[in-house]
């Protein structure tokens, strides 16, 4: 306890010993000539920065002995989505192991922390000898490198160690292809084909630009980018580009909203809120089900169901998935519809299947309440606490389907 005290002091005093005020005042002082040299000093001092945090989760890993529950676990302390953690944690450990002269770069400012991730990315595959070998040969390349370039170093360096494994490498890559979505911000979001077999990826991509270019010189109006990615997507949805087919969404809004009262914002569930009139547009589409949900209306929240039996029915397990709308798991987004239904207290202890007992989790955070040192405990009002095996607590609520109101509209 007292070396990690005279740790975190030690950190505290430096980020405590400099006057924010004043470096404001000093910065709107500067040319342009000394402001691109401080950007730069402050680019190496977080370098450094990344450095004391990648050892610091390398020594986190260690002390749990590799196990999967590390990464939810940054990811909720740190306020960071898993695969970010992931990388995070699996880069720290690769520096400490293997990687000790790109380590030393980044003590020393040379490199920025998204680039040493780019390093054991590239790496990873390889024995820790070849990991060695690579690191020596790449310590005086990636210097003054941006992240592309030090990405594609790496990878050649690593090829040419072990061009065997490379080729195994290249098959297993293709082998775990998947699909993954990107929320983006007001209503828009991204559909990513990874690990792609990089032929059909290409061919797929001439197929798209050249039905888009026979439309737009059938004289459509949309552009050549608006046209590919509406192609793309109606080729997902019915097989027919440029065919308009139905989608299947989750929106959650008021009926003061849908009725055009009030613009409150709408959520989408798994993607986020989005403007009241992008909801509205959605929700009066031709094939669009309304169904009505029941609120508090003082608390917003879902009100509750009363059930006794084991399995829940559609009707329960249905509620839950729109009272929670996502993952339970502070950080997770994963649409309820997609997630599990969860006993709070096992059925084989006595707990009861009903609203109250039961919540949602995805399939990776249903598993993780098993992991050593984790323990869940729900309310009767719906919150969820949840302490790591470090004793840190992260709170989760059922959002509520509209603001709070002091007293009923009129």
């Amino acid at each position: 306890m007292e070396t990690t005290q005279a740790a975190i002091a030690a950190l505290k005093d430096l980020s405590d010993s400099t006057n924010l005020e004043e470096i404001n005042a000093l910065l709107n002082s500067l040319d342009d000539k000394d402001s691109i040299f401080v950007a730069r000093e402050a680019t190496a001092a977080l370098a450094r920065w990344e450095a004391v945090r990648y050892r610091a989760l390398s020594r986190l890993s260690e002390l749990r002995g590799g196990a999967r529950s590390v990464v939810q676990e940054v990811a909720m302390t740190l306020s960071l989505v898993d695969n970010f953690a992931g990388s995070l944690v699996s880069t720290g450990v690769a520096l400490t192991s293997r990687l000790p002269r790109t380590l030393s770069l980044l003590d020393r400012g040379l490199v920025g922390g998204y680039s040493a991730q780019k390093v054991a990315e590239a790496t990873a595959w390889l024995s820790h000898e070849d990991s060695l070998v690579v690191d020596a040969k790449l310590e005086s390349r990636l210097p003054k490198k941006n992240s592309t370039q030090v990405r594609k170093a790496a990878n050649y360096a690593a090829n040419k160690a072990d061009p065997v494994g490379a080729g195994k490498r290249s098959k297993q890559s293709r082998d775990g292809r998947r699909l993954a979505v990107a929320q983006g911000e007001a209503g828009v979001a991204s559909i990513e084909v990874v690990d792609g077999q990089a032929e059909k990826v290409n061919a797929a991509y001439r197929r798209i630009h050249q039905e888009a270019k026979a439309l737009k010189n059938h004289g459509d109006t949309r552009t050549m980018n608006q046209l590919r990615a509406d192609i793309a997507l109606d080729l997902l949805l019915s097989g027919k580009g440029g065919a308009a087919e139905r989608a299947e969404v989750f929106l959650y809004m008021d009926m003061f909203t849908y009725l055009g009262l009030n613009d409150d914002p709408v959520k989408m569930a798994g993607h986020g809120h989005i403007p009241a009139s992008l909801g509205r547009h959605i929700a009066t589409g031709p094939n669009t089900v309304l169904r009505r949900i029941i609120t508090d209306p003082l608390s917003g929240q879902v009100q509750d169901l009363g059930r006794t039996q084991y399995r829940p029915d559609a009707a329960m397990a249905e509620f839950v998935r729109v009272r929670d709308r996502e993952c339970r798991r502070p950080g997770c987004d994963r649409p309820a519809q997609a997630c599990e239904l969860d006993h709070s207290i096992p059925w084989q202890f006595q707990g009861e299947t009903s609203v109250a007992d039961l919540i949602t989790y995805c399939t990776r955070d249903h598993r993780l309440k098993d992991e050593p040192g984790w323990v869940y405990h729900l309310a009767p009002d719906g919150t969820l606490r949840i302490t790591t095996p470090t004793g840190l607590t992260h709170v989760s609520e059922p959002p509520p389907l509209h603001e709070p109101r002091p007293e009923p509209p009129l």
